[in-house]
């Protein structure tokens, strides 16, 4: 038998959730930690539509990168989307686990280091350490790596549409030929922009982006905006991999769906 708090308590060893910024809201949002998982659904998002899921398929434990209690709930009425869904866990039983910039924050089976390998980057490396004594590896936000093979701009940006599955890159000027060096920030990750720069990345790849931000590019590198899902959706696949290797007495599935809001014409 296998519990809630059993699969925190391994999430914990790959990433502890003492590595999670202070504004983040990681860890067991909905459940009884001792409650006994019958199955597990990975995904980025806690939707309704997930949860339908995780009632269709008998999970009663979900596992998502992005805590659907972020910011406190004064009520739960079902007025939006996030009382409904904490409502539709609540009745059926089902606990709800977030890990989130704490696996930003690890470098191996992390986010960022999922999108460097998908990448093909090597010499991977944090691009902001910090230092913590949870972990004797390195943790910190971003990673930075090099291409085994520099490739023109245009190349480059083929390759990250491919590799990333990605309807278009909203981006900076090219005002590089060729692209060696490659900072990585899945989600939000603006804040690196400087870091991406001192350690000599030609591209950041990242998204989030604001109009004025791009102009922050100031020719030294090539912001590439990639979108939020688009940069992590791969997290899905890492999270499946890891609970599905560790855990033989209840089933792992990945979400079938797309819990991206955001669509292009």
């Amino acid at each position: 038998m296998s519990t809630v708090k059993d699969v925190y308590n391994y999430l914990d060893s790959i990433a502890p959730f003492g590595l999670q910024e202070a504004y983040d809201n990681a860890g067991i949002l909905i459940g009884d930690p001792e409650m006994e998982v019958t199955g597990v659904l990975l995904c980025l998002d806690s939707t309704e539509a997930i949860m339908d899921e995780a009632i269709d398929k008998g999970c009663n434990l979900v596992v998502a990168h992005h805590p659907i209690i972020f910011s406190g709930l004064k009520r739960l009425t079902g007025a939006n989307y996030i009382e409904r869904t904490v409502i539709k866990a609540i009745k059926h039983d089902i606990a709800l686990i977030a890990i989130h910039t704490n696996l930003d924050n690890v470098l191996a089976n992390g986010v960022n280091g999922m999108i460097a390998n998908k990448l093909g980057l090597t010499n991977v490396s944090i691009l902001a350490p910090k230092n913590q004594d949870l972990v004797e590896e390195v943790a910190g936000a971003g990673v930075i790596g090099d291409l085994s093979n520099p490739l023109k701009t245009d190349d480059f940006l083929a390759l990250l549409k491919d590799k990333m599955k990605l309807n278009v890159i909203k981006h900076t000027a090219k005002c590089v030929d060729t692209v060696e060096r490659v900072a990585v920030c899945g989600g939000s990750g603006g804040f690196l922009l400087n870091n991406a720069k001192r350690a000599g990345a030609q591209v950041f790849v990242t998204s989030d982006y604001k109009y004025h931000e791009f102009f922050d590019a100031d020719g030294d590198l090539i912001i590439a905006d990639i979108g939020h899902y688009e940069s992590e959706q791969y997290t899905i696949e890492l999270l499946y991999k890891l609970v599905k290797e560790k855990f033989s007495t209840f089933a792992a599935h990945y979400t079938l769906q797309s819990t991206n809001p955001v669509y292009y014409y």
